[in-house]
């Protein structure tokens, strides 16, 4: 999850939202914290593109699908890429369920396999999915992914795997709202992670620790602005919203080159920073 990005997907605002007027409609039935703006969310996120660009990965768009709704922005939650494939999901919620299936025929069109999918009464979603290496995964259970959807990717990912993490997640603010694994913990580096300790379960905080795994805390009064929420684009290379400064102090100190960029109308509003903005599907240091 560290190693350059060389091939990404990502879901440009125009495509996701289509018109101001289905923003207005949509983001209070999403549970948004406010109504984007259209055009102000078209140019934050063609400034994200941008700098991915700039890092050497090629960008792929997901196209328009009327069947999806604004949260389809957030391409990184519909499935989990591995070493043998994809593996689409079953979304916890609702109103994301058709975005797999959309996101399955792009992948079909340009070659990427499908190595299974989540079935009911199975959920999962890529941001509760992280990575402790190529053989170590980690994965949230909570509102989002539960126990089923977790034994139906150890089933698929069979001999690709050596563990996969049962990671409990808290109740925190409720099932409205969208809390995942990676809502609390970013890796930086394979031996750097960025993490938000007070919603992590004792256990797996020291199971990261055990595998000498450094820590960077985000303090208190930088989680809701999503400080914790950083994209690497190789190692202690990454992205992140803008207006968290202490944790940008805090990962600058560990020699992290940082892109920030303006998150209001992309990232706050539907709380989805730059990892659930991306869906890397190819990293490799060749």
């Amino acid at each position: 999850m560290v190693d350059p990005i060389r091939r990404v997907l990502v879901k440009q605002p125009r495509d996701a939202y289509q018109s101001q007027s289905q923003v207005d409609e949509q983001s209070p039935l999403l549970n948004y914290f406010g109504t984007p703006d259209f055009d102000k969310a078209q140019a934050a996120h063609e400034s994200l593109v941008a700098f991915l660009e700039s890092s050497g990965a090629e960008v792929h768009y997901l196209p328009k699908d009327n069947s999806t709704s604004l949260d389809s922005v957030y391409t990184h939650d519909p499935c989990v890429v591995t070493n043998g494939g994809v593996v689409l999901c079953t979304m916890g919620k609702v109103a994301r369920l058709p975005e797999s299936s959309a996101i399955a025929k792009y992948f079909e069109s340009i070659g990427v396999p499908i190595l299974g999918q989540i079935e009911a009464p199975g959920t999962l979603e890529g941001g509760d999915v992280v990575w402790i290496d190529e053989r170590t995964v980690a994965i949230g259970e909570g509102y989002r992914s539960n126990a089923e959807g977790i034994r139906q990717i150890k089933e698929i990912l069979g001999d690709l795997v050596d563990e996969v993490i049962s990671v409990p997640l808290p109740h925190w603010t409720g099932p409205a709202d969208c809390l995942h694994l990676m809502s609390n913990v970013s890796p930086i580096d394979h031996d750097l992670y960025l993490v938000y300790s007070r919603l992590l379960p004792v256990p797996f905080r020291e199971y990261i620790l055990g595998r000498n795994i450094e820590l960077i805390e985000v303090p208190d009064e930088e989680y809701d602005s999503m400080a914790c929420n950083v994209l690497a684009v190789a190692p202690r290379k990454v992205i992140m919203l803008e207006g968290n400064p202490v944790t940008q102090n805090r990962l600058e100190e560990k020699g992290v080159a940082i892109h920030t960029y303006d998150g209001l109308e992309i990232s706050i509003k539907g709380a989805g920073g730059p990892t659930c903005l991306t869906r890397p599907f190819l990293r490799t240091t060749e």
